[in-house]
């Protein structure tokens, strides 16, 4: 059985510890002792040390004042821009809602449009790619009510609307999508019968652009790896993991090989095809 993809955690965990060790080598560079460094930027000594260990992320103004306090203020804009990097690794959904649910899917436009190879697993929902604006608008509902943004900004609509413009990119240059599916998901009913049916009807219509390699992984097949965490992979660069509780990014060449790994060993058990028209064929008699 192969290795599994790395903890999801690993690359924010990595990245904050990374700034950490950057700022306790300026500090040391300059022969500043923690409390001195801590006087100078006038906070407690205990803060300090919570930011050398990776226990506290540092705001912009701690390491603007870190930088004076080591004369190294030209590294102010490196360092901010590794500490906003590090911390957007790893989001609550509850504050990525913030902003609204249309905010989140319009964010993610210009990486769509930048990607040419798309790879894509999901083990629990139909992938947003390939959703309908009734499925799409289901799971929406069900997502925002969970993460108890229900009462946030009332976007429902217009993010449904978002979420189908990035789909556009199906239909759009030359790009190459391969999306893995368990044969379960086809038969979760996230919306009624109607909405569902309609779904799996367009997963069988997308399979027939030259771009979609859609690949669905049988309950009874032999297993080389297990289900995981769904995870999207842009090109060879970037990996976008959604847990429960939050989204992750993963940019880490040695994670994202991990999970280009586990998705090769996931397409090996997939059918293609005929045979994964079959299973979806199937699954739309269950509903009537």
């Amino acid at each position: 059985m192969s290795s599994s993809p790395p903890s999801p955690y690993a690359s924010a965990r990595q990245a904050r510890q990374d700034l950490a060790h950057r700022l306790r080598e300026m500090r040391q560079d300059a022969d500043l002792t923690a409390r001195a460094l801590a006087a100078a930027a006038g906070w407690h000594e205990s803060k300090t040390s919570r930011i050398e260990h990776g226990h506290k992320a540092p705001s912009d103004s701690d390491i603007r004042a870190w930088c004076r306090a080591c004369g190294e203020e030209d590294q102010i804009p490196d360092l901010i821009a590794a500490a906003r990097s590090a911390s957007s690794m790893y989001v609550e959904w509850r504050r990525r809602h913030r902003a609204g649910l249309r905010h989140i899917q319009q964010s993610g436009i210009p990486l769509y449009q930048a990607t040419r190879h798309f790879r894509v697993y999901c083990s629990n929902v139909i992938p947003g790619l390939l959703q309908t604006p009734g499925y799409a608008h289901a799971m929406l509902t069900a997502f925002g009510a969970f993460h108890g943004t229900a009462d946030g900004p009332d976007d429902l609509d217009s993010a449904v609307s978002a979420r189908m413009e990035r789909s556009r990119v199906l239909f759009e240059g030359s790009r190459r999508f391969a999306v893995l599916i368990e044969d379960s998901v086809l038969y979760y009913p996230i919306a009624d019968a109607e909405v569902m049916a309609g779904q799996l009807g367009h997963l069988l219509a997308l399979m027939a652009l030259p771009s979609v390699s859609l690949g669905v992984i049988p309950r009874t097949a032999p297993r080389q790896m297990w289900t995981c965490e769904a995870f999207n992979i842009f090109d060879d660069d970037r990996v976008f993991v959604e847990l429960l509780s939050a989204s992750l990014t993963i940019t880490a060449p040695h994670e994202v090989d991990m999970y280009v790994k586990g998705f090769a060993r996931l397409a090996e058990t997939a059918v293609y095809g005929a045979p994964a028209r079959a299973l979806i064929t199937a699954a739309i008699g269950r509903l009537t």
